[in-house]
C-alpha cells in the first residue's frame, strides 16, 4: 500500500542515492543503439560558490532538456565542473590565513601558497555540486571537471601559445579596470556601477600667452570633472569642432594649474557643447573614453597613480617630462604618496586658494566600484596581455547571422552583435597567484619567449641569446645547470590568466582537447547552451571565438538565455533589500521538485520570473494531488506496467482519457521543442490536475463501483497506464516524486523493468475527436454550472435544476446520456429542456446554447444583486484609481520598475474580477 502521505524530505535522498548508486546519468546511459548524441555542458560555478536562485533556474531548465533527451534514447552528456574563479579564491584563502594568524601571502611566497588554495579547494571548494546535486542535476558526475586541472591546463597552454605564435595573443600597454585594493584588473563583469552623492568642480585653465584673469573668460578655458586628483595627468582639453565659441582656440595651448604643463586645446567629437562649459579636460591614462580622444589626437598618457591608488610622481619620467623642476618639486611635495581621494581634497583647497576653482555643483552620478573589494575602481594605464578579440569575433558573428547558431529568444541576437562589432581588445592577464600562470619569459633586454613547456621555452631563450652573442655555450650550459643563476637571467611572467581565458574553452577542454579523444568527437558540438543573459559577452561569445577557431565548428548550435528570477513583487533579489531567497531554505521547506516545477512553469520566454514562496507551496499541493490520485488509483485496483492501444478501447470515457494524453505528449513534445518551459508545464499541469486528477478519476468512480467487470478491468489497465505515462512526462520537472512513484507503482509481483529517468518518452498519436468533443462538453458544462453556482453564492449543499432552452436532438441526446454524471458533479436535482428560460434563474452559453438555473427560493436575488453591485464598485474604484497614478507621468518616471508594473499588474487583476462581477449581474437581470 502507498504510504498515506509524500515526505520529499525522506524520499529525496533516497532516490538520489539509487540513481548514484546505479550510475544513472553516466555519459550514454540507456542510449539506442547508434543513438544520436546530445550534449550540454554545464556554466561552471565557481569554486567558492553556493547555490542561489540563479543557478537553480539555470540548471532546472537544462535538467528539463537533458532527462526528456535521455528518455528518448539520445546518447546523452550532462558535463558538469568547477571554474577556479581566480580572485574569488584567492580573497577566500588570504581572508582564512588572516583569520588564523597565519603567514600571509606574501610572506609564504607563490609556491606554498598555491599548495594552500589547492588545499583549501580539496576541503571547502566545490560545495556547490553537491547543492545541485540536491536539486536533482543529473549530471555525468563521473566526468566532472576543474578549470585548473591538468587536462584544462594543458588546452590553456595551447590555446595561448598558437594564439600568440599567430599574432592574436599580444602584449600592450593600454587602459585596463584596475582595482587599488586587489591590485589587479578587472573584468568588466566584475565591476558593478554604484550612485554616488558627489560633486562637479569647475576649474578654469589658463590660456597659454593671456594674462590670466578669473573675471575675464577670454584669459581661460573652463572645465568639469568629478575626479580633480586626475587633473595632475592632463594632457589636453577637448572642444567639439562646431563649437564656434573655441574654434580660435583649437591648436593653442592652456596651462594647467599648479604643475605649469603646458597642454593643447584639440577639437573631437567626443566633447558635448550642450554640456558643461563645452570643454573637456582630457586624461588618457585615467579615463577609458579620455585615451580614445587621447589616441585620436596623439595626446600624451600620464600615469599619475601607483598601483594601490596613491600618487606616484616622483620618479615618474612621463609626469616630469616638460616641467619646470620647480613645478615637478612643489607638486610631489604636496601629493606623492597620498591617497588618491586625499589627494582630491588637498587639489581642490589649492585650486581653489589661487583662484582657479569656478563653482563646486552638487553631483550624483554613478561610480564603477570592484563587485568584491568594494573600492571604486581606477582606469589605469599598464602593460597587460590582449586578445585580438576582433579578427576572432568575426567567424563568431558570421555564424550567428548565418543561422548556424540561434539564440532563443532572437532578440539576444541584437546584443550579441552590438558586442561583438564592437570588440575592444579583451585583457586576459591579471596580478594574481592563483590560476593559469602566463607561459611567458623574459630575457635580459626585454625580449619575450612563449612555449607550453617551460624547459623548451629556455632552450629557445637560451639559443637566442648564444646566437647573438649576448652568451657564450658554456654560459648557456652554466644558466641551464643553476637555477638560481638562470632565474636572474630569465623572468618568468608573474601574471595568470584572467579566468574566462580557461572557460572560454570549456565545450572541448572538458572533453579532453587537445587529444582527439572518443568523448570529443561524440560529444562536440554540444546541442545547447542554457545561460543567463549577463554573460552572453564574457562568456558565450568567447566561446563562440575559440571553438570556432581551434574546433572550426560553433560549439552549440542553440544558445536559450533565460531571465532573472526576482522576488513576488519583480523587484531584483539583493541582500541589501533583504529579498533573496534561498534555493536550499525553498527545498527543505518544500522539497527540490515544488522548487523546480514552479521555476519552469514561471519561465517564459522574455520575462523574468517573480518567485513567490506561495506559488512554490502551490505546486507542491500538485506534487501531493498526484501522489492521492496514485492512491486513488490503487485502492481501485489499477493496473501499472501495462501498453495500452486506444484504437482497442470500449469506454468512451478511456478513449477521451487517451486521446487527451496524446494531445499532451505532442503539446510538450512541441514546447520543449522550441525551450518554452513554461509552455510544457502548464499543459502538464493542465492535463494532471484537469484531467485526470480532476475528472477522469472523477467519471471512473461510477465504473469502479459497477458491476461491469469488462469495464471495471479496462478502465483500471487505463487508468494505471495515464498514470504511468504522466509520471514520464512529468519526470523531467519533477523527478524525485515521479521516481518514486514508479516505483512504489510496480506491478505486483516484480520491479519495473527500469528506472524512469531510462524509461522511454511517451510517444501516443491516438486520436478519438467524437468522444473527446462528447467529454469535454459535459466537463465544460458543469466546470460552468459550478462556476455560476459560486459566482451567484449558492449554498454548496443546494441542488438546483438544469434547464436546457430549446435544445436541439444532439444536445437532448446528450443530456440524457450524461443524465448521472451531470447531476452527481453539478449538484443538480434535475435535468429538462424547455422553450423559454424560468424566471429568476441563472443563465449560461456553451456552445450556443442557453442553459438555465433556476435560483428562486436558493438566493435572495434583491441582496444578491446589491453585493454584486457593491463589490463590482469597489472594484472600478480601485481601477480608477491606479489610472490616476499611472497617468502621472512624474510617478511612471520616478517610481521603482517593479512598483509600477505592480500597479499595472494590479489594475488588470481588478478589471479581470470586476468583468466577472458584471457577468454575474448580467444573469441576475
Amino acid at each position: 500500500m502507498i504510504e498515506k502521505t509524500y515526505d520529499a524530505a525522506v524520499v529525496e535522498p533516497r532516490i538520489a542515492e539509487r540513481w548514484e548508486s546505479a550510475d544513472a546519468f553516466a555519459a550514454g546511459a540507456a542510449a539506442k543503439p547508434d543513438a544520436e548524441p546530445f550534449s550540454i555542458v554545464i556554466p561552471p560555478p565557481n569554486v567558492t560558490g553556493s547555490l542561489h536562485i540563479g543557478h537553480a533556474l539555470n540548471n532546472t531548465l537544462q535538467d528539463i532538456l537533458v532527462r526528456s533527451e535521455r528518455m528518448r534514447g539520445k546518447n546523452v552528456l550532462w558535463q558538469p565542473g568547477l571554474d577556479h574563479a581566480g580572485i574569488a579564491t584567492q580573497m577566500v584563502v588570504e581572508r582564512q590565513l588572516a583569520e588564523r594568524q597565519e603567514p600571509s601571502r606574501r610572506t609564504m611566497g607563490r609556491e606554498a601558497f598555491i599548495e594552500r588554495v589547492w588545499k583549501w579547494k580539496g576541503e571547502s571548494g566545490g560545495t556547490i555540486l553537491g547543492q545541485l546535486r540536491r536539486l536533482g542535476a543529473s549530471c555525468d558526475w563521473s566526468r566532472e571537471r576543474f578549470t585548473m586541472d591538468e587536462g584544462l591546463s594543458k588546452a590553456v597552454r595551447k590555446v595561448f601559445v598558437q594564439l600568440y605564435r599567430e599574432g592574436l595573443i599580444y602584449r600592450d600597454k593600454r587602459l585596463v579596470n584596475w582595482d587599488p585594493k586587489l591590485l589587479t584588473a578587472i573584468s568588466d563583469l566584475e565591476v558593478e556601477q554604484q550612485e554616488v552623492k558627489g560633486s562637479l568642480w569647475h576649474f578654469r585653465y589658463p590660456v597659454e600667452g593671456r594674462n590670466y584673469d578669473p573675471e575675464n573668460p577670454e584669459t581661460f578655458v573652463t572645465v568639469a570633472t568629478t575626479r580633480p586628483e586626475t587633473m595632475l595627468g592632463d594632457t589636453g582639453v577637448a572642444v567639439n569642432p562646431d563649437d564656434e565659441r573655441y574654434s580660435a582656440l583649437v591648436g593653442k595651448m592652456v596651462r594647467l594649474p599648479l604643475i605649469g604643463r603646458l597642454i593643447p586645446v584639440v577639437a573631437d567629437d567626443y566633447a558635448d557643447p550642450e554640456a558643461g562649459s563645452g570643454a573637456v579636460k582630457i586624461t588618457p591614462a585615467h579615463d577609458f573614453n579620455d585615451f580614445e580622444v587621447g589616441k585620436r589626437n596623439d595626446l600624451r598618457r600620464i600615469n599619475i597613480m601607483a598601483v594601490d591608488g596613491t600618487i606616484a610622481l616622483r620618479d615618474n619620467a612621463d609626469f616630469l617630462e616638460g616641467l619646470y623642476p620647480a613645478d615637478g618639486e612643489r607638486a610631489i611635495g604636496l601629493f606623492e604618496g597620498l591617497d588618491r581621494f586625499a589627494a582630491r581634497k588637498l587639489l581642490v583647497d589649492w585650486m581653489e586658494s589661487e583662484g582657479y576653482l569656478a563653482k563646486i555643483e552638487d553631483h550624483t552620478h554613478m561610480v564603477p566600484h570592484g563587485d568584491r573589494s568594494g573600492v571604486p575602481i581606477e582606469p589605469y594605464l599598464t602593460d597587460q596581455w590582449y586578445v585580438d578579440a576582433a579578427t576572432l569575433a568575426k567567424p563568431a558573428i558570421a555564424s550567428v547571422r548565418e543561422g548556424r547558431t540561434q539564440f532563443v529568444p532572437r532578440n539576444w541576437e541584437k546584443t550579441y552583435f552590438e558586442w561583438m562589432e564592437n570588440i575592444q581588445p579583451w585583457c586576459i592577464s591579471r596580478q594574481l597567484w592563483w590560476g593559469h600562470r602566463i607561459p611567458a619569459w623574459y630575457g635580459p633586454d626585454g625580449t619575450i619567449f612563449v612555449d607550453e613547456d617551460e624547459e623548451a621555452a629556455i632552450a629557445a631563450a637560451l639559443a637566442h641569446y648564444v646566437t647573438n652573442g649576448t652568451i657564450t655555450d658554456a654560459e648557456a650550459r652554466a644558466y641551464a645547470d643553476d637555477q638560481e643563476r638562470l632565474d636572474a637571467f630569465l623572468t618568468r611572467d608573474e601574471d595568470v590568466l584572467d579566468t574566462w581565458f580557461s572557460s572560454a574553452l570549456w565545450p572541448f577542454s572538458t572533453l579532453g582537447w587537445p587529444d582527439q579523444t572518443p568523448e570529443l568527437k561524440t560529444y562536440y558540438p554540444t546541442s545547447v547552451l542554457v545561460t543567463g543573459f549577463d554573460i552572453i559577452f564574457f562568456w558565450v561569445a568567447r566561446m563562440m571565438m575559440m571553438g570556432l577557431h581551434f574546433m572550426e565548428q560553433e560549439p552549440f548550435h542553440t544558445v536559450y538565455v533565460h531571465a532573472l528570477v526576482r522576488d513576488k513583487s519583480g523587484a531584483k533579489m539583493s541582500k541589501s533589500k533583504g529579498n533573496v531567497i534561498d534555493p536550499l531554505d525553498i527545498v527543505n521547506e518544500y522539497g527540490a521538485d515544488a522548487l523546480r516545477f514552479t521555476l519552469a512553469i514561471m519561465a517564459a520566454q522574455g520575462r523574468d520570473v517573480k518567485l513567490d514562496p506561495q506559488r512554490i507551496a502551490g505546486y507542491r499541493n500538485f506534487g501531493t494531488k498526484i501522489w492521492n490520485a496514485t492512491r486513488f488509483a490503487e485502492m481501485n485496483g489499477a493496473i501499472h506496467g501495462q501498453s495500452v492501444r486506444g484504437e482497442e478501447l470500449t469506454l468512451a470515457v478511456n478513449r477521451w482519457v487517451v486521446t487527451e494524453l496524446s494531445r499532451a505528449i505532442a503539446d510538450v513534445d512541441t514546447a520543449l521543442a522550441s525551450h518554452r518551459f513554461n509552455d510544457a508545464a502548464a499543459t502538464l499541469y493542465r492535463f494532471a490536475w484537469n484531467i485526470v486528477c480532476d475528472w477522469y478519476l472523477e467519471l471512473a468512480k461510477p465504473i469502479f463501483l459497477s458491476g461491469d467487470e469488462a469495464a471495471k478491468a479496462e478502465t483500471r489497465v487505463v487508468t494505471g497506464f495515464v498514470l504511468d505515462q504522466l509520471y514520464a512526462l512529468l519526470h523531467p520537472f519533477m523527478p524525485f516524486l515521479t521516481e518514486e512513484l514508479w516505483d512504489v507503482t510496480s506491478p505486483e509481483g516484480r520491479s519495473r523493468d527500469t528506472l524512469l529517468c531510462h524509461a522511454p518518452w511517451p510517444s501516443m498519436s491516438f486520436r478519438d475527436e467524437t468522444a473527446a468533443s462528447d467529454l469535454n462538453w459535459l466537463v465544460d458544462l458543469v466546470s460552468a454550472i459550478r462556476s455560476v453556482r459560486a459566482e451567484m453564492n449558492v449554498p454548496p449543499s443546494a441542488e438546483a435544476a438544469l434547464v436546457a432552452v430549446a435544445a436541439d436532438e444532439a444536445v437532448r441526446e446528450r443530456l440524457a446520456r450524461h443524465d448521472a454524471a451531470l447531476r452527481r458533479l453539478a449538484r443538480l436535482s434535475e435535468v429538462s429542456v424547455a422553450a423559454t428560460a424560468p424566471a429568476q434563474s441563472a443563465q449560461l452559453v456553451l456552445s450556443n446554447v442557453t442553459y438555465a438555473l433556476p435560483l428562486a427560493g436558493m438566493i435572495d436575488f434583491a441582496a444578491e444583486r446589491t453585493r454584486l453591485q457593491k463589490a463590482e464598485a469597489k472594484l472600478v474604484g480601485e481601477v480608477e484609481r491606479i489610472d490616476k497614478k499611472l497617468s502621472n507621468e512624474k510617478f511612471v518616471a520616478n517610481a521603482p520598475e517593479e512598483l509600477v508594473e505592480q500597479e499595472r499588474e494590479k489594475r488588470e487583476t481588478f478589471l479581470g474580477e470586476a468583468r466577472k462581477l458584471r457577468a454575474a449581474l448580467d444573469m441576475l437581470q
